[in-house]
C-alpha cells in the first residue's frame, strides 16, 4: 500500500512570491488563481464604490470603503488572503498599510464568468464563517444581487432595478439601475 500523497498547503508568503501582475486568493491554504476583470465587471465595481463612499462621507460615517485590489487577511492566519471586490471595514484597528485583518463588516463581489462558484460557494463559505456581517452577490448576467445578512442568518434576492436595503447601514438603499453601469 502506498501512501497518499499529501496537497501542499500554500501561505500568504506564496501569494507574495507571485510574479508581478499575477493575482490571486488564497482560501484554507489553496490558491485560486484570478483572470483579470472585463470592463463592465469593472464599471459596476466603481461605480458601487462611488455610491457607498458618497453615502459614508455624507453622513460622517467612520466606515472606510476599500476597492480591489485591497489584501483581506481574514482569520488572520497565514493560510487565508482574499481581494474582495469593495469590502467595508468598521472597525479601524482592523486596518494597516498592508491590509485588512479579520473580516470586514461588508463584502460585494461582482461575479465574473470565471469566477461564478468561488463567489456563489466558496467565498459564501467562508466569508459566513469568518464573521462578515454582510456579502453581496452581484451577478450581471443573470440581472441578480444575492443579499446575504449574516447577522440575522437571513438571505434575500434582489434584481438591478430593485431598491435594495443596506443591513448594515438600515436607512440606505442602492437601486443598480440607477448607476452609470
Amino acid at each position: 500500500m502506498s501512501a497518499l500523497e499529501q496537497e501542499k498547503i500554500y501561505t500568504i508568503n506564496d501569494i507574495y512570491a507571485l510574479p508581478d501582475k499575477e493575482r490571486a486568493e488564497l482560501i484554507d491554504g489553496r490558491i485560486y488563481y484570478m483572470a483579470p476583470p472585463t470592463r463592465k465587471h469593472q464599471r459596476i465595481v466603481g461605480e458601487l464604490f462611488a455610491t457607498i463612499r458618497e453615502y459614508i462621507n455624507s453622513n460622517r460615517g467612520t466606515c472606510e470603503i476599500n476597492i480591489s485590489p485591497f489584501a483581506v487577511f481574514l482569520n488572520e492566519d497565514d493560510t487565508n488572503y482574499v481581494e474582495p471586490d469593495l469590502c467595508v471595514i468598521c472597525d479601524p484597528d482592523k486596518l494597516t498599510d498592508k491590509g485588512c485583518f479579520g473580516a470586514p463588516d461588508w463584502i460585494i463581489e461582482v461575479v465574473s464568468p470565471g469566477n461564478r462558484r468561488m463567489d456563489y460557494y466558496t467565498k459564501l463559505f467562508k466569508y459566513r464563517t469568518a464573521s462578515v456581517k454582510e456579502y453581496w452577490i452581484v451577478d450581471d448576467e443573470r440581472n441578480l444581487v444575492i443579499v446575504y445578512d449574516f447577522q440575522n442568518n437571513s438571505a434575500a434576492n434582489f434584481t438591478f432595478s430593485d431598491d435594495i436595503p443596506v443591513c448594515i447601514y438600515p436607512e440606505f438603499h442602492i437601486n443598480l439601475s440607477s448607476l452609470n453601469i
